[in-house]
């Protein structure tokens, strides 16, 4: 598979269409951790982010260590993300969890 992407020079189009739902991805994934948790969750996004840009520098395959680093900044953009979201539902942009305590 991978030949027949470099030979017809269509590697860039699968790194950009791999991008692209990445970060689609990560906007669903940003809402429902901050509904479910909170803010709390930042710490997940910073996890996964560390593990995400680790693997990129180890993998051998270019394609893959690529997509892996798109992910690694997608997960370190979702910590700034999930901050925003908390003042989005304050505004009254998106709902609360009527289930979560309140933060103190």
């Amino acid at each position: 598979m991978m030949d027949f992407l470099m030979e017809h020079n269509l590697v860039g189009l699968l790194i950009g269409l791999c991008t692209f739902l990445i970060i689609g991805l990560f906007h669903p994934l940003v809402i429902k951790a901050e509904y479910y948790m909170g803010v709390k969750s930042w710490w997940l996004f910073m996890v996964a982010g560390i593990i995400c840009t680790i693997l990129s520098v180890t993998v051998k395959n270019g394609t893959l260590s690529i997509l892996l680093g798109v992910t690694a900044f997608s997960c370190f953009w979702s910590i700034f993300e999930i901050f925003e979201q908390e003042k989005r539902v304050e505004r009254g942009w998106f709902p609360k969890n009527p289930k979560r305590k309140p933060k103190n």
